[in-house]
């Protein structure tokens, strides 16, 4: 099976649908998106969001955000997830490898993301295609 890597324009009812069933693999406090949050982040100029299709079906999606600052063009990966139905076809290592074409392009000077300890598939997936870990710590500043 074929993977086809796209862009994602315009919001649709398939689009919403497949949000609706791959955002719950990812997270299970996120809201769910309708068709109006959807539409903000496809015209967000930071955020490019990617979708994977196999047979014509969405099986995953990716959010590459780029950004400048002082020091820079940068560009951090977010909200990966990949169809568990849709089983190990290179869909995740597809997406991603798609995404840091795109920041290179961008000229950003690297592409950063993250993941939980507990997905051991994920941080594997995202070795494979170069990353590497960094010495860092991730600090958050809840507000809600």
């Amino acid at each position: 099976m074929a993977i086809a890597i796209e862009e994602l324009s315009e919001v649709t009812d398939e689009v919403v649908e497949a949000f609706a069933r791959l955002l719950p693999q990812l997270s299970t406090s996120a809201a769910p998106l309708d068709a109006t949050g959807l539409r903000e982040i496809v015209a967000s100029p930071a955020v490019t969001m990617l979708i994977a299709r196999s047979e014509d079906a969405i099986v995953g999606t990716l959010s590459l955000v780029v950004f400048r600052i002082p020091t820079g063009i940068r560009a951090w990966i977010e909200d990966v997830v990949v169809d568990a139905a849709a089983g190990r076809q290179g869909t995740g290592k597809a997406l991603v490898r798609e995404a840091v074409d795109r920041a290179t392009r961008a000229g950003a000077r690297s592409v950063d993301l993250t993941t939980r300890p507990s997905r051991v598939a994920a941080g594997n997936l995202y070795e494979k295609v170069g990353f590497t870990e960094r010495d860092t710590r991730v600090y958050r500043y809840p507000l809600a």
